[in-house]
């Protein structure tokens, strides 16, 4: 089937198998392998990518699926090239250790404080809960978060 889609601010068309996901249809037909897969049925939340604004699971999401819509995977975070505030608060409360969870953290960050710039703790914990790390703790995670709500509520997008 013939999508036509925009990703990470890019036009693409391509022509994808119905059944095809669309973490398979970004990593393998448009080389963005920032968006990792794992469990493949939506638990983990390594595949998170942004359609239209919602943060959504990649491989639970067919690319047709994804026909005229606008993505932003981990790649199109940082639209000139440097860290996004919420990335650059990761790198400073080593909110990271292997990195297989991150892209997917960072979406889902994004996508939640794009929509409210003020979310309390308890929120990010209750987002977070839809994405598995298993060497952070999570503690560094909410608190890089914390930090970067000051830089959504200036700009809104601040990737933008």
């Amino acid at each position: 089937m013939k999508i036509a889609l925009t990703v990470n601010g890019r036009p693409a068309a391509l022509d994808v198998a119905p059944r095809t996901t669309l973490a398979d249809c970004l990593r393998h037909a448009l080389g963005l392998t920032g968006t990792h897969l794992a469990c493949e049925h939506g638990v983990c939340g390594a595949c998170t990518v942004i359609v239209d604004g919602a943060a959504v699971r990649g491989c639970l999401t067919l690319a047709v699926q994804a026909d005229g819509a606008e993505v932003t995977t981990v790649e199109g975070l940082a639209g000139d090239g440097a860290l996004t505030p919420l990335q650059e608060a990761f790198r400073r409360h080593h909110a990271l250790q292997c990195g297989f969870c991150t892209a997917g953290i960072l979406t889902t960050l994004h996508a939640l404080l794009t929509e409210n710039p003020d979310v309390e703790a308890c929120e990010i914990r209750e987002v977070l809960s839809g994405n598995i790390c298993r060497c952070t703790g999570y503690i560094p995670i909410v608190e890089a978060a914390l930090e970067a709500r000051a830089a959504y509520r200036r700009g809104g997008d601040p990737a933008q």
